[in-house]
């Protein structure tokens, strides 16, 4: 069973990795590379307040499968931003690490963003760009119940982009 949590400083490594998976950069906002001392400072400047910061990124984890080992897997990151207080929706991202892609991580992840998002910040919707030529990502996010709304025609330079709605 997976839980999600706030980003600690121990989270930089993965943090580092992540961010710097040139693979994952066109389905993001990321172009460059960052430094582990840009980490160090989001790190130390996020408050893991919605609110306050605008975004929310949590850490994904599960149990560790060797019995008595007491550190959890760490198995990506998901997040919730541009927030919109007034109309009470987020976009939503989310990464897996390799590693776990395929395994039902990112819809378990998906499902208690929902709920903390719906049900604890009370938003009314929340929504996903998902490029096109992303299958898997789009197959998730049907597979959860969203519903594909708006193409966005050359939304990248590697391909057009869907927008995917979920509300309350």
């Amino acid at each position: 069973m997976i839980k999600l949590r706030k980003i600690e400083p121990e989270d930089l490594p993965f943090l580092y990795q992540w961010e710097n998976d040139a693979s994952a950069w066109a389905d993001g906002s990321n172009h460059n590379p960052l430094s582990q001392q840009d980490l160090r400072d989001y790190i130390a400047s996020t408050t893991g307040d919605i609110y306050r910061d605008g975004q929310l990124r949590l850490i994904i984890e599960a149990p560790s499968p060797v019995t008595g080992n007491p550190s959890p897997l760490t198995l990506g990151c998901i997040d919730l931003f541009d927030l919109d207080i007034r109309n009470r929706r987020a976009a939503l991202g989310m990464y897996i690490s390799p590693e776990y892609r395929g395994q039902g991580v990112g819809k378990a992840a998906l499902e208690l963003l929902e709920d903390y998002a719906f049900n604890h910040l009370n938003l009314r919707v929340l929504y996903a760009v998902i490029a096109t030529n992303n299958a898997a990502c789009s197959a998730l996010y049907r597979a959860a119940g969203y519903t594909p709304s708006t193409p966005l025609t050359a939304w990248t330079l590697e391909s057009d982009a869907i927008l995917w709605l979920k509300t309350k």
